[in-house]
């Protein structure tokens, strides 16, 4: 893997971006009277090669979202220390209890099966991510996540039944509609439920976004460039 201590190695044009989307966020913020370090930029490095992400790495960034297991330790095994890892892609349960032990916060917790595998392996490892449920707030047929109507029951069923403490909701709007009342929705729902972190907006949403609250925003294609994405579930 390439020392990521000299910048010699990698692209420059993210570093550029990622320089003009914090300066956006922190605009974003000041306009809807928000402190602009409450916001977490989290850099969205699934399928995007080295150098565009040893490029972010070495200019300071350190929370970056992907959404395979596999992918992710390939990519991270070497570079874990002081990097926040966010899983926010699908989990298969076969593979919660290694995604437990490698990610910090995990994002698309959104069934049963998968809380209590979840709840099993924390138990067994000693070790505790962060998580969020995933709210279907467009209840898509295609997409992961519950229904707005399910959210309070899950909710409670992860914190009373499974034990798993709760920090945010996620959501990925539908593409076809204005990002705002799903990103209001996800807010209510939050509030509602007594949970303070949000993860909403992606490259072409995420100043609506933090205008309606978010904690964390999920940028890709604005960081890194367009490319080639797999399925309906893009999360950048």
């Amino acid at each position: 893997m390439p020392n990521v201590s000299s910048r010699n190695h990698y692209s420059e044009a993210p570093v550029s971006a990622l320089d003009e989307i914090r300066a956006r966020i922190a605009s974003a913020a000041r306009m809807a009277g928000r402190d602009p370090t409450e916001i977490t930029l989290t850099a969205v490095s699934k399928q995007q090669p080295w150098a565009q992400v040893g490029a972010v790495l070495a200019a300071g960034q350190r929370v970056f979202g992907e959404n395979r297991l596999q992918e992710a330790m390939d990519r991270w095994s070497d570079h874990r220390k002081d990097v926040e890892l966010r899983l926010i892609g699908s989990l298969q349960t076969n593979k919660a209890h290694q995604a437990i032990i490698f990610f910090d916060v995990i994002e698309t917790l959104d069934r049963d099966k998968l809380a209590r595998v979840l709840s099993d392996a924390v138990q067994r490892e000693g070790v505790c991510p962060r998580f969020y449920i995933q709210i279907n707030t467009g209840e898509e047929p295609q997409k992961s996540g519950r229904s707005p109507r399910e959210a309070p029951a899950f909710i409670a069923a992860c914190r009373e039944t499974y034990g798993l403490n709760i920090e945010g909701l996620m959501c990925i709007p539908p593409a076809d509609e204005p990002p705002g009342p799903h990103f209001a929705l996800l807010a209510k729902i939050a509030r509602d439920n007594g949970i303070g972190k949000l993860s909403m907006g992606m490259s072409a949403d995420f100043e609506i976004a933090i205008a309606y609250g978010a904690t964390a925003v999920r940028v890709g294609s604005a960081l890194f460039g367009e490319r080639l994405r797999r399925g309906s579930e893009a999360r950048d």
